[in-house]
Parts: structure tokens; sequence; C-alpha cells
């Protein structure tokens, strides 16, 4: 076992209790204030020069150590779900309607016991900026973040992340250079046509048909106007229309999510989706409204930067618990963001199989975190720093 890893597995248990107590105070995307309190005060008494109100709740902590002038960036999401906890736990979320549901409450707390260690015996020349991000849950707390700053204030030669991963072995690593996870789009189509009677559909012009056969259309965007060597979705979550079955409504709403692994491919499709709800909805006789609204990027692991972190694991964990050619999730991360301003990678941390402690999906309210990971996840980031961070 690496002496950094044994190290940390004994001393685990006090962050146990952090990420449990975070567990049963989960806040949402920008609330994240008890959270931010308790980061920046066991960075402070750490030793780190710590700012806060990056990107509304961010806290971003400073470690400046010998005479090297190489900067990383190590970032924790720190936000919750908007849904009801069932997991029955000792520790379930306090607030209802709200939980960890994605494991935000392990990633920082892994980060917090990588910090300790670093600022009390981390063997490292250079600076060491850990931040603590708001808000990765869909609202952008990473752009936010770099829009008041961030890297300005803190610039780093590259950054890093991890997610944990339900469904792969506990503490098991898996890394992928390129396109890593998806982007993610939202689209609503809003469909105008001529209400009418059931019974007299020739005096319409259905709004429903119309979408019916757009969502129909949608579905040939990806089968034949994307390389089938790439990977794309297009998921129509929800059709609004209608109140009863004998009246034609006069409008419908389509409701998407449009997923990309190739930055290229994203535009090919937004095209395509316009083009083909033009034509659609004026082959049915109806008008239609596309707002397309981009959100995360592809996220874009970068070679170097890859290829450094694929060793450090190899070198804590050997290569039986490490895969350096993982397949990309076609989830989306705003890390992608911060990849898109400076070199780095985003990893991946699994959390449990099948039954055992950590195998349920994210997103789900019988979610939690597996605490075996912590002390793993810490010595991740401690062995990266000290190896990133030399003269």
């Amino acid at each position: 076992m690496h002496p950094i890893l044994a190290a940390l597995r004994d001393s685990a248990e006090e962050f146990v209790a952090v990420r449990r107590d975070l567990h049963r105070h989960p806040e949402l995307g920008f609330e994240e204030h008890r959270t931010s309190d308790m980061v920046a005060s066991l960075l402070a008494e750490w030793g780190y020069e710590v700012e806060r109100g990056l990107g509304t709740t961010g806290v971003v902590g400073r470690l400046r150590r010998g005479t090297g002038n190489r900067s990383l960036g190590i970032r924790a999401d720190m936000d919750a779900l908007p849904m009801e906890e069932a997991t029955g736990l000792p520790y379930a979320s306090c607030h209802p309607g709200v939980m960890h549901a994605c494991g935000h409450d392990g990633h920082t707390t892994m980060l917090l016991c990588a910090a300790k260690y670093l600022a009390r015996r981390g063997d490292f020349s250079g600076t060491l900026n850990l931040i603590f991000q708001p808000a990765e849950e869909g609202l952008g707390g990473a752009k936010k973040m770099m829009e008041d700053g961030l890297f300005r204030k803190y610039p780093c030669d590259a950054v890093f992340a991890m997610h944990n991963v339900p469904g792969t072995a506990s503490g098991r690593l898996l890394l992928r250079e390129g396109a890593a996870q998806a982007s993610a789009d939202n689209v609503t189509i809003t469909l105008e046509g001529v209400g009418g009677h059931a019974a007299i559909p020739h005096h319409a012009a259905d709004p429903v048909v119309a979408g019916a056969s757009i969502v129909m259309a949608l579905q040939t965007i990806v089968a034949r106007n994307v390389d089938p060597l790439q990977a794309a979705v297009i998921t129509v979550g929800a059709f609004q229309a209608g109140t009863v079955s004998n009246i034609i409504p006069s409008h419908a709403v389509l409701r998407l999510s449009v997923r990309a692994l190739d930055r290229d491919v994203r535009e090919r499709i937004e095209q395509r989706v316009r083009d083909l709800v033009s034509a659609q909805a004026q082959s049915y006789g109806v008008t239609a409204q596309v707002d397309y609204q981009r959100g995360y990027p592809v996220l874009v692991n970068t070679p170097a930067e890859t290829a450094f972190a694929s060793q450090v694991a190899l070198d804590l964990l050997g290569a039986s618990h490490v895969n350096c050619q993982a397949s990309p999730i076609a989830a989306s991360e705003d890390f992608a963001f911060m990849l898109d301003a400076v070199p780095g990678c985003y990893l991946w941390l699994g959390n449990g199989e099948g039954g055992k402690a950590g195998g349920c999906s994210v997103h789900n309210p019988g979610y939690d975190f597996n605490d075996g990971n912590i002390a793993v996840g810490a010595a991740y980031w401690a062995l990266l720093c000290e190896r990133f961070l030399v003269d």
C-alpha cells in the first residue's frame, strides 16, 4: 500500500463524520452557505489563504510552499439536488426535498481530507489552489466562479476534478483522454396551430399531430446525420398539449435534452433540429419557435495532463485498480468550462457495485456516497499535488 494512502486510512475516521454532517445538511446550488462556512473555517485552521464569495458561495483555499513556480488547481463540487431522500440512514437529510444524491458531499470531504494532509505533511514546492465550487447541478457554478475571476486571481497550470461512479468497484479509478463527458443543451419547441372541435379536424391545424411527427423525425438526426462512430442523444422529455379529448388545442410544447461528445457534432445537431422542426411544422400547417439553450460544453481531458493523472493513479493503486481507457459518459459536467480555459483532467472513482454500499445510481433517492472512498480520493489528490508541484 502506498504510504500516503496508508496514512490517510489511519486518519480518515474524522472525515467520515465530516461527510455525514454535510450529507445531513444538504444545500442547493448558490445556497451552500453552511457548507462554505465549514470549508472556509477548516481551510483557515490548517493555514490556507481563504477567499469566499467567488461564484456566490464558492471557496478557494491557497497554500504556497517552497520556491516552485508551478500552480495546481483541484476542484470539488458542493451542491445537493432538489430530491426527497429515501435512504433511511441515521444521517439522512434534515431538509425536506433536498439531498446529496450525487455524492458532492463526498467530493468535498475527499478534498478537505487531502487539504489537511497537504498542509501538515505535504512535500511540494509551488502553489496549490483548492477550488470548492457551488451549483454544479445545472446552474453553471464553474462558469460563475470563472466570471468572478477564478483563474485571474488563482492562475493554474493545470486543473483536476473527480466524480464518483456507482456500478464500478469502490476505490477503482477510471480515466480517459479526450472527450469524456457530453455537452448538454435544452431545447423548447413551441408549436402554434388552430384549435377546434375534435369532430371537425379539417377546420383546425393540429399541433399535436405536428408534434408527434416532430418527435419521430428527431430520432433520424442521430441515425442519419451523425457519424455512426460518434455518440449523440436527442431525448424528448416532455410533450405538453391540450386538456380534454374532444378539443384540438391551439398550441403544443416539446422539451428536449440534446447531448453530444464532439463539438462539431453538437453544432450539426443544433442546425438539423432547427431545420427539421421548421420543415415538419410547415408541412402540417402550423408554426414553430425553437428556443435552443446551450448548456454545459463537451468535457475534454487534455493529453499531457491525462497521462500525468493516469500515472499518479497507477502509482497509488496499481494497474489492477485503474482503467486508463474508460468509456465516455453521456452525462454532462460544468467542470468542462474550466477545461475549456485551463488544461487538465476529470476522472472517476468507483462508488460500489450491485447491492453493495454505493452501488445505487446517482440522482436516486436511495443513493449514498461510499465513505470507504474518502481515503482513496484524498490520497490521490495528495499524491497528485506532490508529483505536480516540484522544483
